[in-house]
């Protein structure tokens, strides 16, 4: 049961409190938005802050979210993504208490772990107390990928972490509080509401898609995999039925597939390719276990005869890896094993790190 799920338990803990509430589409227990539950309960929710995605409805990945009004409520939203990542002393002005509550997929780039960390930083400013309702990573399993060097912090890597970190949001605003990666952290009154009966290594099908190109299990576990690609020419099906779940390019063949994407919501900013046939894979039955550079390595060999780059922002793609090691060893061909095996200390190291932040058992199992 998630942090949001065990609201009957804390709730009146809140009462005569001026709420400020971090939401998205995802912010849901039991069909049910976080907004509408708490309205329910007679609490008092004084400012709605929404990160990508805007807080009800499917905005594109990207899309400028503007200030504006909850229809439902009645109540002001202010914008977390574009200009305004932090909530600003005005906008927290009579805010007695803030809750957080997206759901994550656990991989370093997808952007509400860095819109978390802007919370914490304001709360912390502020003097303000922030809850996290935490919620299961579907990628918790895992630990793998390139740890993120300071230099490269972005909002799409903010953290000193693995591309994948198999923690939660909760665990990690505990971390980031206790390794001093946000200002003032010392000053920050945090509490997390953790997530009963959790474990790392279940399998856990997200109830609500955490973002419009993101709409089911298969796309959260290929999306570390082709998340990088979005610094590439190719389509990973943005403007199809079936985003993060097809690869492809217009004129270098990467499979026999074909699929064309067109504007759609969630892809309505012209998608990549728009209204070209491409060829490449269809991955919607494809085996995932976490981190896979097979797809990366193929367009890599796709591309050796081409008269174009595969990577077309190597920048953006440093970025997304929080590195610019692993372009560099992918354009020298250095073979899976090779990059893997430049990671493996950092993650060690990490997972060292991590444990005293853990609310839940590690995964796999540390012998002491």
């Amino acid at each position: 049961m998630t942090g949001l799920g065990q609201y009957q338990h804390w709730a009146t803990e809140l009462k005569g409190k001026k709420l400020g509430v971090v939401v998205n589409p995802s912010s849901q227990w039991g069909g049910c938005h976080l907004l509408d539950l708490l309205s329910t309960a007679g609490l008092r929710i004084s400012a709605i802050f929404a990160p990508e995605h805007g807080v009800r409805g499917n905005e594109d990945a990207g899309a400028f979210i503007n200030h504006s009004q909850d229809a439902r409520l009645g109540i002001p939203v202010w914008s977390l993504y574009g200009q305004h990542k932090m909530p600003s002393s005005e906008q927290l002005a009579g805010v007695d208490l803030l809750l957080f509550d997206l759901q994550d997929v656990g991989v370093r780039y997808y952007t509400y772990l860095s819109s978390l960390h802007y919370v914490m930083q304001a709360a912390a400013q502020a003097g303000i107390p922030l809850w996290v309702l935490d919620r299961p990573n579907p990628n918790g399993a895992y630990l793998d990928g390139p740890v993120l060097k300071p230099q490269f912090s972005s909002f799409v890597g903010i953290y000193p972490v693995p591309l994948l970190h198999g923690m939660t949001l909760g665990e990690l605003a505990l971390m980031a509080k206790g390794e001093g990666w946000l200002e003032q952290a010392s000053q920050l009154q945090l509490k997390v509401i953790p997530v009963k009966n959790y474990r790392r290594e279940h399998s856990y099908l997200l109830p609500v898609k955490p973002s419009p190109n993101l709409p089911n299990a298969q796309a959260v576990a290929l999306y570390p995999s082709l998340g990088f690609f979005e610094a590439t020419q190719i389509s990973v099906g943005r403007g199809t039925a079936t985003p993060f779940q097809l690869i492809g390019h217009p004129s270098v063949k990467l499979g026999d597939f074909r699929f064309t994407p067109v504007a759609t919501p969630g892809a309505a900013s012209k998608p990549l390719g728009q209204d070209q046939p491409h060829d490449g894979l269809n991955l919607q039955q494809a085996k995932v276990n976490g981190f896979s550079l097979q797809y990366l390595l193929l367009a890599l060999q796709a591309f050796a005869g081409a008269d174009q780059p595969l990577i077309t922002s190597p920048q953006f793609f440093d970025r997304l890896a929080g590195t610019d090691q692993f372009r560099k060893q992918l354009v020298q061909g250095l073979s899976e094993q090779q990059i893997r095996q430049s990671w493996q200390a950092e993650l060690d190291q990490f997972r060292l790190r991590r444990r005293p932040y853990l609310l839940y058992p590690d995964y796999p199992p540390v012998t002491p």
